[in-house]
């Protein structure tokens, strides 16, 4: 180990990769790093990600936090351990418990179904059932598990195609499987995206399909994963609800799990753990140790369900879904009619609902050229209602649709779909399929 002195500031401005040399550390080692202003911290030397500057080094604090030192403030490295110890997990067959109810586990990607590397101290996916499996093994408590990769992909880079892709896989694999419920873990950025897409393509399905995912990784010490997927098996093998759900935190404690109807959830913070939460509707339930508790208000209703709507799983992916803003550009929708060439357009209207007048136009000339132009509002809760001032009453007449209160992803997935199976867009659209729909006075939580 070294720990020769480097205090002269004017001696260290080579690049990180020149640093780690001069004192002989390596990438996965444990190492102390003592600044030029006295500062000292010790962690895991990990590489840096592709666009990283090249003049610092990145260690990953016991927290599990990143932090990037740059080499010109360095005055000593000092090696802790030559290899960083490794957490020893288990690897054992998948269990195939006869006695407990069977639970498919579908992963998508994301956080949830990333696990550490810690000599690097890199997060990087499962990609095998084997390493799903390995990293939760505590659900054999709650079901037997017959877990599956289906992609490893960020959830931001998931779309139509792949919507349609899972939903195909759900359907194959529950008709051979026949199991009690099925949990997909999945990214948070667009879960809200995916459960409404699933909640339209599994009409029929007959039991709980619950998507689940964490904003904490595995490598930190608040990670939500472990309950939140705990909570997500429970849901999925005991409630007897059909329809599909998400089971995330429903607040920063450990408490409370709540589950959202698929269609009436939305993310809305970037990092806590509680970032979801359900719009204009009650929680369907909440799960605390294990135990379900439901509210009685969202039992699943039984509803006259079409055989002509039941497991239709294509999407459209000429789709789009714009926000209007102050100073909106219109070329936006000309762009989307003439050169992408999109079969539908979901417009965000200010409050409720409403675009310009020179946007009004526009409209006019996408829904006679045959585009699907639907109206939800930016305003997280409330209902569109197009008729209480002029410009709104225009874009009635400019053959907009206005959407209740569908929350915008909700209304772009649920039109993907439709544009996918159907011809009579806009009498899908207006129709409350599986409760994309609410009242206009919410229930009330308690």
């Amino acid at each position: 180990m070294s720990s020769a002195d480097h205090s002269s500031p004017e001696s260290n401005q080579g690049a990180g990769k020149e640093i780690l040399e001069e004192f002989n550390a390596k990438v996965g080692q444990k190492v102390e790093v003592e600044t030029i202003d006295g500062f000292v911290t010790t962690g895991l030397l990990i590489p840096r990600y592709e666009h990283a500057d090249s003049e610092y080094i990145v260690l990953k604090l016991k927290s599990g936090y990143n932090m990037g030192l740059k080499a010109g403030n360095i005055k000593r490295i000092r090696v802790v351990e030559a290899q960083a110890s490794v957490p020893k997990v288990e690897s054992h067959p998948i269990a195939k418990n006869s006695g407990k109810k069977n639970l498919l586990l579908f992963s998508t990607g994301g956080t949830i179904a990333s696990r550490v590397d810690y000599r690097t101290g890199a997060v990087y996916p499962a990609l095998s059932a084997q390493d799903l499996y390995a990293a939760i093994p505590e659900l054999d408590d709650i079901a037997s598990i017959d877990p599956e990769v289906v992609f490893s992909v960020f959830s931001e880079n998931m779309g139509p195609k792949q919507w349609q892709l899972l939903s195909e896989k759900i359907v194959q694999r529950s008709n051979e499987k026949t199991p009690h419920g099925i949990v997909v873990m999945i990214g948070t950025d667009t879960l809200a995206y995916v459960s409404a897409a699933l909640s339209f393509s599994m009409i029929g399905l007959g039991i709980p399909v619950v998507l689940v995912g964490a904003q904490r990784s595995t490598d930190r010490p608040s990670s939500d994963g472990a309950l939140n997927l705990k909570a997500a098996a429970t849901f999925a093998v005991e409630s007897h609800m059909p329809g599909v759900f998400v089971a995330m935190h429903e607040n920063e404690n450990d408490d409370y799990i709540a589950v959202h109807s698929g269609v009436r959830v939305r993310k809305n913070h970037t990092s806590r753990r509680d970032a979801f939460e359900s719009i204009d509707i009650p929680l369907v339930a909440r799960i605390r140790e294990n135990q379900i508790t439901k509210n009685s208000a969202e039992e699943v209703k039984t509803r006259k369900i079409s055989d002509s709507v039941k497991f239709k799983t294509k999407f459209e992916e000429k789709v789009s879904l714009v926000k209007f803003h102050p100073g909106f550009d219109l070329s936006i929708l000309d762009y989307l009619k003439s050169d992408r060439k999109v079969k539908g357009i979901i417009i965000e209207g200010s409050g409720l609902g409403h675009v310009s007048s020179a946007a009004v136009a526009r409209i006019s000339e996408l829904t006679k050229n045959g585009v699907f132009v639907g109206i939800t509002s930016q305003c997280i809760w409330g209902h569109v209602d197009l008729n209480v001032y002029e410009t709104g009453r225009d874009m009635i007449n400019a053959g907009a649709t206005p959407l209740e209160n569908m929350i915008a992803e909700t209304a772009f997935a649920k039109l993907s779909w439709a544009l996918g199976n159907f011809d009579n867009i806009r009498e899908i659209m207006l129709t409350n399929v599986v409760g994309e729909f609410t009242p206009r006075i919410p229930l009330s939580q308690d």
